[in-house]
């Protein structure tokens, strides 16, 4: 039976910094405030001009190099991104024009901060299914635009990155994707949403106004929501392998707070150490935050073959997820 595995992975990260300092002279928060309940201490911000899919592009030519891959070996595209450079075309097929992967079909997922976790999963069954053997999967997300500055409790959580994997088959039934598991609930579509330019509040001078075309968010709901179903996804997981948490070598997850990852993990008993953290230098990146902490392990050695690596995300929707991947 073929299986898909991560066969090279890459990320970006715009080069300006903005500190929890800098913030200070911005809105009024501090430091303390902002690493206290965040655990971020600074992210990055893209510059004038550079768009989305320029950040894609960088991330994505980082996994194929690492990968072996060509851009024209690329049979499928898909982007996971809430920032589009524009609502239309999708920036899967800007990225695809960019990278020359002429001989791919592309398209987006929109899932929030779970996106890249929805993303693997579709290039999974295309890989598991032979309509596919060379499959990009990026996560890239450019929130300063989206974010009000003048709201402390959404502004200061916030970063521009991109994060890509390159996935392809293989034989060796002792590595490669496990199982995913997705799940979404819309009845709390509301606790984290940008109400503006859909059909809904089509863009207006109302619209720019009440500032209903930028994030806004229940952090209190959302970490409520987040520890309860996290812990169940990951268990669901190990279930569906006949495997348990002490098989666990690794935690790979989308970091929106560390107190929400910190929770998780204490609830299903894993050491912190077992999971690679990133969210202070970067910030919340919603569907890059995957992508770019694999990246990050994996050129750090940590990731080893054969170790078990437990994947977890939660984004707007409210979707979520997990995945078993052996390395």
């Amino acid at each position: 039976m073929i299986a898909s595995h991560i066969l090279g992975t890459g990320s970006y990260a715009p080069k300006r910094i903005l500190t929890n300092r800098d913030l200070e002279t911005m809105v009024a928060t501090s430091d303390a405030w902002i690493t206290e309940r965040t655990g971020i201490k600074e992210r990055r911000i893209a510059a004038e001009g550079e768009v989305t899919s320029d950040m894609a592009v960088v991330a994505a030519r980082h996994a194929l190099a690492m990968a072996g891959t060509t851009a024209e070996e690329l049979d499928m595209v898909v982007v996971a991104t809430i920032s589009a450079d524009m609502p239309l075309p999708s920036c899967a097929v800007v990225v695809q024009a960019k990278l020359g992967a002429k001989h791919a079909f592309a398209f987006d997922v929109s899932a929030a901060c779970a996106g890249s976790l929805y993303a693997l999963t579709i290039a999974d069954q295309f890989i598991r299914s032979g309509r596919a053997r060379r499959v990009l999967v990026v996560g890239a997300e450019l929130l300063s635009r989206l974010v009000d500055w003048t709201d402390r409790n959404t502004c200061v959580l916030f970063g521009d990155a991109a994060g890509a994997l390159v996935l392809g088959p293989t034989p060796d039934q002792s590595r490669g994707l496990l199982s995913t598991h997705l799940h979404s609930d819309g009845t709390l579509a509301d606790i984290l949403s940008i109400r503006g330019g859909g059909s809904l509040n089509p863009q207006s001078e109302e619209v720019l106004a009440r500032n209903l075309h930028k994030i806004a968010m229940n952090g209190r709901e959302i970490y409520k929501f987040a520890v309860r179903v996290l812990p169940e996804a990951i268990v669901e997981a190990l279930d569906a392998n006949g495997l348990g948490v002490a098989d666990i070598d690794h935690v790979v997850s989308h970091q929106a707070n560390a107190r929400i990852v910190e929770s998780v993990l204490d609830r299903l008993q894993i050491p912190i150490g077992k999971c690679w953290l990133n969210l202070d230098r970067y910030g919340n990146t919603s569907s890059a935050s995957l992508p770019i902490s694999l990246d990050e392990a994996q050129r750090a050695g940590r990731l080893r073959p054969g170790d078990l690596v437990a994947m977890m995300a939660i984004g707007a929707g409210m979707t979520w997820g997990s995945a078993l991947m052996r390395w």
